[in-house]
């Protein structure tokens, strides 16, 4: 019997925390996340899904084989109010419901990339036993993402803040609530990350950060998933 090729939906989280990350030097898929430092529940359970994929294949002798994608925040067209913590995050921004953008970067990538990537990782041999990136090009910051809405989507984004709040604010608020105090350890870190691999191995090149972003304030507004303007 054929070896089959699985290809299977991980996350950035399972490669870029429980590490200092360092300015200049993205994380790769060799890179996979500390587990022996603190790192939210979210990142650790993706970590551990992956791994228990990677033992399980292990275990099955070669009747399996593997190819993992590792996606950044997935944004891109929404198809109705179900969506992600990525897009409501775009949802909350062209709203006005952020008074202000804390000192955080974001990898972004469109949602029909991350389709692209996984169907490559699945038909090409060269993915068996492979892990793979989706990102298209640097993290961006909150501010960065700010702007971009506001100068692709006009006055559509006209509620969207460009405001930055200092760390010392976000650290106190953090106090009071759970969801701040998640973000605390990552203010004004160089976090960054590289689709070479897959854009080498798999010939995959995804759409620009820019586009990924507009295509999913585009869809909120079309589908009347953002408030009403006074």
């Amino acid at each position: 019997m054929p070896a089959s090729n699985v290809s299977c939906t991980s996350s950035f989280a399972a490669i870029g925390y429980g590490q200092a990350p360092v300015a200049g030097h993205p994380f790769t898929e060799e890179n996979w996340t500390n587990l022996d430092e603190k790192v939210s529940a979210y990142v650790k359970s993706k970590t551990l899904a992956e791994r228990a994929a990677w033992d399980f294949i292990d275990r099955e002798g070669g009747a399996l084989e593997l190819a993992v994608v590792n996606p950044v925040g997935i944004f891109g067209p929404v198809l109705g109010p179900d969506h992600s913590t990525s897009t409501d995050f775009i949802r909350r921004l062209m709203n006005g419901e952020m008074p202000g953008l804390p000192r955080m970067v974001f990898g972004v990538v469109d949602v029909r990339d991350v389709a692209d990537l996984h169907l490559r990782a699945m038909i090409n041999p060269a993915a068996r036993g492979g892990r793979f990136l989706a990102v298209s090009g640097d993290f961006m910051t909150m501010l960065e993402i700010a702007r971009t809405l506001r100068a692709r989507l006009g006055n559509a984004a006209s509620r969207v803040t460009t405001r930055v709040l200092p760390d010392w604010l976000i650290r106190i608020v953090g106090l009071f609530d759970g969801q701040v105090a998640q973000i605390v350890t990552e203010l004004g870190k160089p976090r960054n990350a590289t689709a070479a691999k897959a854009m080498r191995m798999l010939g995959w090149t995804p759409r620009s950060r820019e586009d990924a972003l507009a295509a999913t304030g585009e869809s909120l507004i079309r589908l009347g998933l953002l408030k009403r303007s006074k």
